[in-house]
């Protein structure tokens, strides 16, 4: 695999699809303490959310060089077919072997979470390959709903909603509304990412005739609407753990907010320009980071109310 492909690849993206996963599976943790959940099941879950993300990563360079706004006005990194290192045929060819890829994992953590087809089986294989087709659908074809400022709707369910309940229902064969709250969370910090993208490349966006959030809002308020989506994430997480409040412990996670709120500050206060380059990349890293740090959270309080001590 040579450095073009890598750099397609997109591998820093991968946070955000990881910590989905991570806070569906902290959530299968925290209401199902003794379920027979396997390793398994997770890395396979990780597996397929990680392929997805790439496929989605490799469609949206192939959708956006073919439309023509991937060109030298963009403030992004350069991507692998506007730099010429691989050609629309090697990375149409790519995309089949990711979506292939996708529905081979998929499948397999299906049945080894299910062992028979059943109802809630067929229906989440149907989400799963609804997933695969967002993926490609964001930028690729006529109707490319990322084209139309559909994208962020679809960042909030894919990588909240649908990736986070799916993952803790897969460990627990069931759900309660209240997992709503974190897996509503963790989608608006995935959309304030591709927020931050989308001022970053608002102007070449706009000539090239991709109606983004931004775009239709303009700069100014593309930034209030950033600040709304990452306040609001916070507080649904600070309303789930108040609901659930035992000990301290349960609120370990804040020590990762203010790294989230200075990021949102600078996004607010800096114009589009290659800095969002590095702001971009703290808020995904942020984010997994305040979903790892959720996770200890509810571990160490388990831990307290189990033991009675901090060890």
């Amino acid at each position: 695999m040579n450095k073009a492909w890598i750099n397609a690849f997109r591998l820093r993206t991968l946070p955000l699809a990881a910590a989905s996963v991570l806070m569906g599976n902290i959530l299968a943790f925290i209401y199902d303490i003794t379920n027979t959940s396997t390793l398994v099941i997770f890395f396979l879950t990780l597996a397929t959310a990680f392929e997805l993300q790439i496929l989605s990563n490799l469609a949206n360079d192939y959708g956006d060089f073919i439309k023509g706004t991937d060109n030298d006005n963009r403030i992004g990194n350069t991507r692998a077919l506007q730099s010429g290192a691989i050609s629309p045929a090697q990375m149409r060819r790519m995309i089949i072997v990711f979506v292939l890829l996708s529905l081979v994992t998929g499948v397999s953590l299906l049945l080894k979470a299910f062992q028979e087809l059943n109802i809630t089986f067929l229906f989440l294989l149907i989400l799963g390959i609804t997933a695969i087709a967002a993926a490609i659908k964001y930028t690729v074809g006529k109707t490319a709903y990322g084209y139309k400022g559909f994208g962020d709707i679809a960042v909030f369910i894919f990588f909240g909603l649908f990736a986070v309940l799916a993952s803790a229902y897969l460990q627990t064969g069931y759900l309660k509304w209240i997992m709503v709250l974190p897996a509503a969370a963790t989608g608006l910090l995935a959309t304030g990412v591709l927020n931050v993208n989308n001022i970053r490349d608002i102007d070449n966006d706009k000539a090239s005739g991709k109606i983004t959030i931004p775009v239709r809002l303009g700069e100014k308020t593309a930034k209030q609407y950033h600040l709304f989506l990452i306040a609001t994430a916070l507080s649904l997480l600070l309303i789930f753990s108040a609901s659930r409040y035992s000990n301290p412990f349960d609120f370990t996670y804040l020590l990762s907010y203010p790294l989230i709120i200075i990021n949102s500050i600078r996004v607010f206060k800096t114009p589009p320009s290659p800095l969002y380059n590095t702001l971009l990349k703290q808020l995904s890293l942020s984010t997994l980071l305040l979903i790892l740090l959720f996770g200890a959270s509810n571990l160490l309080s388990f831990l307290f109310f189990s033991y009675g001590i901090f060890f």
